[in-house]
């Protein structure tokens, strides 16, 4: 449980730095990287793609929140 939130607030991390966006805070990174590992997981599982390792997972996340980040740019 805790390697998840670790994950999942350096997924939301990440993925703000990619967006060219700062990082919006622990909680809210958290929550980005959980919603991005299920949209990522959702992905990566409709292209084929298997995950079998930490980085893996971490990788299948921050696309999954990138993705969300963009939604949610061009919503608001």
């Amino acid at each position: 449980m805790i390697a998840g939130i670790i994950c999942g607030i350096l997924a939301g991390f990440i993925a703000c730095k990619l967006t060219n966006r700062e990082g919006k805070g622990c909680i809210v990174d958290l929550f980005l990287g959980i919603v991005g590992g299920a949209v990522g997981g959702w992905i990566f599982q409709f292209l084929g793609i298997q995950v079998a390792s930490l980085v893996g997972e971490i990788v299948c996340a921050v696309v999954g929140a990138v993705v969300v980040l963009w939604v949610c740019n061009k919503l608001f």
